[in-house]
């Protein structure tokens, strides 16, 4: 009998960019994808941060590459994802997991805080999936962008990012119906509040996280590996029959209203 610990990955010799590489869930999916035998490019701003997580995932013998890019700027992303294609000779995967929190109604949010967040959330998954099509046009491959669970439930003060990643969700469907017929997946990952260090001001803060944890039906926050675990899922080509989707990995806020 065969041990299915034993059988071989699905994303054994796969090639995946992770753009937002070194925050809390871009690095939890390249670990996860690294450990299924995936080469993976971890992108971002800063050198220092990504070089950090490379060296603590290489210390497994695995894979990581690491490359500097500023993906609000849609023609540094398309020469990025283009030179991994060349060099690497595939890219069967990108996952954007570049975004920020922004918690202001709408008459406190600037327009340069305003326009950094559409900048952050939306133009930077817009500049992946434009890239990512380019790349795998022949090939077929999947692309995960990060919505958020305020864009399915009205949440006060969340009038800017909400919009923000409703754009992002609205660009992987469009995307998916565009690009199925050159087999690319185009998904959208819809999270809660996660333990990250993007969310720190929050959960390190006792009375606000008190408040963000019982607006969740499950009684708890998300960790970051969890939301990495259904990215990986998605960006795996053994799950190749789902394109156009919102995944919520909420603890039911988008969606439930539990009994106290």
């Amino acid at each position: 009998m065969t041990n299915t610990h034993d059988a071989p990955s699905s994303l054994q010799g796969t090639v995946h960019l992770i753009v937002g590489g070194s925050g809390g869930i871009g690095s939890g999916l390249a670990r996860r994808l690294t450990r299924s035998g995936a080469h993976v490019v971890i992108a971002g701003r800063d050198a220092a941060k990504l070089e950090s997580v490379a060296s603590e995932i290489g210390a497994e013998a695995a894979v990581v590459d690491v490359a500097v890019v500023d993906a609000t700027d849609v023609g540094a992303v398309d020469e990025l994802v283009a030179s991994i294609a060349s060099r690497l000779g595939r890219l069967d995967g990108i996952a954007n997991c570049v975004g920020s929190i922004v918690l202001k109604p709408a008459h406190s949010t600037s327009a340069a805080e305003w326009h950094a967040t559409l900048a952050t959330n939306l133009t930077t998954a817009f500049a992946v999936v434009r890239a990512g099509a380019k790349a795998m046009n022949d090939s077929g491959g999947s692309i995960v962008l990060f919505g958020t669970a305020a864009a399915h439930v009205g949440l006060p003060n969340h009038e800017a990012i909400a919009a923000a990643k409703a754009g992002v969700e609205g660009l992987a469907r469009s995307a998916a119906a565009t690009y199925a017929s050159r087999r690319i997946r185009v998904n959208c990952v819809a999270p809660g509040l996660v333990r990250t260090p993007l969310a720190a001001r929050i959960t390190g803060n006792s009375k606000a996280l008190e408040a963000s944890v019982a607006m969740h039906a499950l009684g708890r926050i998300g960790e970051a590996d969890e939301v990495a675990a259904v990215a990986a899922f998605l960006l795996d080509p053994a799950n190749g029959w789902i394109t156009g989707q919102s995944w919520g990995v909420d603890g039911g806020l988008g969606t439930l209203r539990a009994l106290g």
